[in-house]
């Protein structure tokens, strides 16, 4: 036959006919369209062939019409294997039963470790991986991927400074890395204390060295403001100058504010999807059908699927799709201009001390084109301009 599968699929059997109307019985067979092969004899009144199972059924009305003796000596094909399974289904059932144990015990949290954690810090760790729901007995499926519970730890944990997470087989492994303050090295070399930029000197404390400028001198950047070498003249002493140099600043800032900007923002709606993925295949579990949002984001959640030790090659996906809607903000001249100042002193404030303070601004230029509010801003800043600068030996020459 040229179709070995289909025979294999629909069965086959092999039959061996014994008598004197072997012949006759072989015409009978052919002119009634059934098919055999690999006819072989064995004596005078002896064959064997191979024939389709469907076939096989009706022979006998034929064997008895041409005194012949027919025995079928071997069955095969996907309709005995069926009957096969069928017979032994217990044992089936129990190795399908066991197999669906093991895989389902292999994708659920049996160990949390962390390490590299104070007891203190690890007990915040392990309350937050509460909250999330990573417990020991909760199903991998459940719970964030790798990367959102790094994230969600690291936001909400103040002590930490970076965290890593893997998942080893059953078990959450957690590297920590703890927040150190470390204490303020005393500054022991010999040092100057100097202007990083030009200012009017509004105030000045000086904890040890010899003050150079006082109030409302104007100094250039680079200029000496306290000195580390203090005594008598001829006899100096050198220490490390310490202090604080507060000075009047000035920046200038240039901000462009569209008055009308569209966002994309989400609007609440959701669905979600659940699927099997093995490899570039998608089987759909649950959320059938297209997405009906004209405008959405799509984000995906994919678990990896563990049998024991092993990593299947068979994946977990739930996607979230939300529903995003275009909104359009639009400003007066009027708010347009509050907003770019506001603006413009978070970009300030981003390039300056923690301790700065903005004294006063000044609107420079503005200006209203193409559909944008344009501000020229003038700053006046106080903050500390003082850096040390070390006292080599050519300086004191």
């Amino acid at each position: 036959m040229k179709n070995q599968w289909i025979e294999f699929l629909y069965g086959r059997v092999t039959v061996k006919v014994s008598g004197k109307g072997i012949e006759r019985f072989l015409n009978i067979l052919t002119k009634n369209g059934m098919q055999i092969w690999q006819v072989k004899r064995h004596g005078m009144e002896t064959i064997t062939f191979k024939m389709k199972l469907q076939d096989a059924k009706n022979i006998r009305i034929h064997a008895r019409k041409s005194k012949c003796k027919i025995v079928f000596l071997q069955r095969s094909g996907v309709p005995f294997l069926l009957k096969r399974l069928f017979k032994n289904s217990g044992f089936l059932v129990g190795a399908i039963l066991f197999f669906l144990t093991i895989l389902f015990l292999s994708n659920v949290i049996w160990g949390i470790e962390v390490n590299g954690a104070k007891p203190a810090t690890e007990y915040q760790i392990r309350k937050e991986l509460d909250k999330m729901g990573v417990k020991i007995g909760k199903v991998q499926f459940l719970v964030d991927n790798v990367e959102g519970i790094q994230r969600r730890l690291t936001n909400n944990v103040n002590d930490l400074t970076w965290v890593g997470v893997e998942l080893k087989g059953t078990t959450f492994r957690l590297q920590v890395v703890e927040k150190n303050e470390p204490k303020k090295p005393e500054q022991l070399s010999p040092q100057n204390l100097i202007a990083k930029k030009k200012a009017i000197i509004v105030s000045l404390f000086v904890e040890d060295g010899q003050k150079m400028v006082d109030i409302h001198d104007h100094v250039a950047a680079g200029q000496l403001l306290v000195s580390g070498e203090i005594g008598q003249e001829g006899t100096p002493v050198l220490v490390a100058a310490k202090g604080e140099v507060w000075g009047e600043t000035w920046y200038k800032s240039h901000v462009e504010l569209p008055l009308v900007t569209n966002f994309k923002v989400y609007n609440g709606h959701e669905k979600q999807k659940h699927s099997i993925v093995l490899g570039r295949l998608e089987i759909p579990v649950w959320g059938f059908g297209k997405t009906k949002f004209k405008e959405y984001e799509v984000e995906k959640d994919v678990h990896k699927i563990h049998f024991l030790n092993w990593e299947l090659p068979i994946s977990y996906q739930n996607k979230t799709i939300r529903e995003r809607e275009v909104f359009t903000r639009t400003y007066t001249s009027n708010e347009a201009e509050i907003m770019a100042l506001e603006m413009a002193k978070k970009e300030i404030k981003n390039h300056l001390d923690e301790e700065a303070i903005i004294k006063d601004e000044k609107v420079l230029h503005k200006a209203n084109e193409n559909g944008k509010v344009i501000l020229d801003i003038h700053f006046k800043i106080i903050e500390n301009i003082a850096v040390g600068q070390p006292i080599t030996e050519e300086a004191q020459e």
